[in-house]
Formats: structure tokens, C-alpha cells, sequence
């Protein structure tokens, strides 16, 4: 497979920048192609403006998506756009590493999908989930997190992990077509021993050599509503219209 990694963690010498590391090396020893997107260490601008616009269909007013489509469509876009953009189509695989920082990937990662995720080539009208312009790429999210395992389970202190990556599993991911695999979770990671996390480090390589034949996560199917997305009558209660697997 060729598979993109996007790495979103300021320190080098972290244990989630240890699993970036970890999979880089796994995959390229099982034949893959690799690429890495390290969004710290490149300084990667996060912050979406007219700036990633060469020129504008409408100079007046900035409507971003719309921008996008015209920027793509004719060339305009940013160069560090266009870059990550050609490994994002590369890829058949995307892999994001990452800390959950307050419940959500740090604001570079967000950054980068606000910048990359182009309205046109990734969605637009009806273009999303089974429809979108991803469809046929798989998707894992490797996370890091400081809270134990029990705390974010449905009914624990802070509910179901899933539900708290919800935007970045569904709202992006899946939106845009992916096929998304259950998320890859170190637990505790500063209170844990260091024996402990090699052995999370062999559990990862174990989870990296079943990527293409892993069970998906499911997520809502056009099919199942209709032409002004509401659900078919008949399909309403049906599992497929949700995310129904927890960790």
C-alpha cells in the first residue's frame, strides 16, 4: 500500500512520536510506501485564509469552500496546500498520530484538515461518505492520552472515546468517503512504566499488520436516505445509520 502518515506532536521524544516512528519502520519492512507529514516539526500553518489563495473567484468576500473549488479547479491554491493534498490522493491508506489534547487532536491537525480537506476534490454537493471523493482509502487514527482505559467507556466518567473523536472519525473521515478503521489507543501513557509502553509499542506493530483486512467502523450510507437526506421510513431504526462499535 502507499500510505501517508500525519504526525501532530511537539516533542520528539514523546511516546506518541515513538508510535509515528514505530509504524514507519513496521510498514516500510512489510513492502509499503511511506510518507510522513510531521506538522510540528514542518511548521505547518494551520490557520485558514485568503492568504491560501492565489487568486480569488470573488476578491469581496471570502466564502473558503467555494475558494477552494475555484483555486483547485484553476490552479490557485497554496503551495503547501497542493503539496499535502498530492499525498492525501496518493495514499491508500491514511494514518493520523496523535495526543488528544482537551478531547481533540491539537489544533495543528485541525489546521490541517480546514486546509487540505478541499471543497471539490474531497466533497461538494452530494459528494460524501460512501459517495466521497476519499472512497476507497482506508483511514486509522493512532492516539496517545494521558486518561486510563475504564474512564472512556460508554457509562464511564467521560463517556465513549468514539463519541469524543466523533469529528474526526465521522465528521471528517468518513465524510469524505474513508473507510475507517477503530482507532489505535496508548492509555496513560505518562503514568504507565516504560515496560508498558513497549509492550503498547509491540501491541502496534501487531495492529500494523492486519490494516488491510481489519474490520471498518460504520458510519451513515447515502442509501439509506433519500434525496433531501432524511432516513427512508423503512430504514429508520436500522444500525447503519450509526456508528454502532465501541472499543
Amino acid at each position: 500500500m502507499k500510505i501517508l502518515i500525519v504526525h501532530a506532536h511537539p516533542e520528539p521524544m514523546s511516546f506518541c512520536s515513538a508510535l509515528q516512528r514505530e509504524a514507519v519502520e513496521t510498514l516500510r519492512a512489510q513492502g509499503h510506501e511511506v510518507q510522513v507529514s510531521d506538522l510540528y516539526d514542518s511548521g505547518f500553518n494551520p490557520i485558514a485564509s485568503s492568504a491560501d489563495f492565489g487568486s480569488r473567484k470573488d476578491p469581496d468576500y471570502l466564502v473558503y469552500a467555494l475558494e477552494q473549488r475555484h483555486g483547485y479547479t484553476a490552479g490557485g491554491i497554496a503551495p503547501d496546500i497542493q503539496s499535502e493534498l498530492a499525498k492525501l490522493l496518493w495514499c491508500d491508506l491514511l494514518i493520523l498520530n496523535f495526543p488528544v489534547f482537551w478531547c481533540a487532536p491539537p489544533a495543528v491537525m485541525k489546521g490541517w484538515f480546514d486546509r487540505i480537506w478541499l471543497s471539490g476534490p474531497i466533497y461538494g454537493g452530494m459528494r460524501f461518505y460512501e459517495r466521497g471523493g476519499l472512497r476507497g482509502k482506508r483511514a486509522l487514527c493512532t492516539v496517545t492520552i494521558g486518561a486510563q482505559e475504564h474512564m472512556y467507556q460508554p457509562g464511564g466518567i467521560h463517556g465513549s472515546l468514539l463519541d469524543m473523536l466523533k469529528p474526526v472519525l465521522q465528521g471528517t473521515l468518513a465524510y469524505s468517503g474513508m473507510d475507517v478503521l477503530p482507532p489505535f489507543v496508548a492509555w496513560h501513557v505518562p503514568y504507565v512504566s516504560d515496560a508498558e509502553r513497549k509492550s503498547m509499542l509491540l501491541e502496534y506493530r501487531r495492529r500494523l499488520a492486519d490494516l488491510g483486512s481489519a474490520e471498518v467502523l460504520q458510519f451513515p450510507r447515502m442509501d439509506a436516505y433519500d434525496n433531501q437526506l432524511r432516513p427512508l421510513a423503512n430504514l429508520q431504526d436500522r444500525e447503519s445509520l450509526c456508528l454502532v462499535k465501541s472499543l
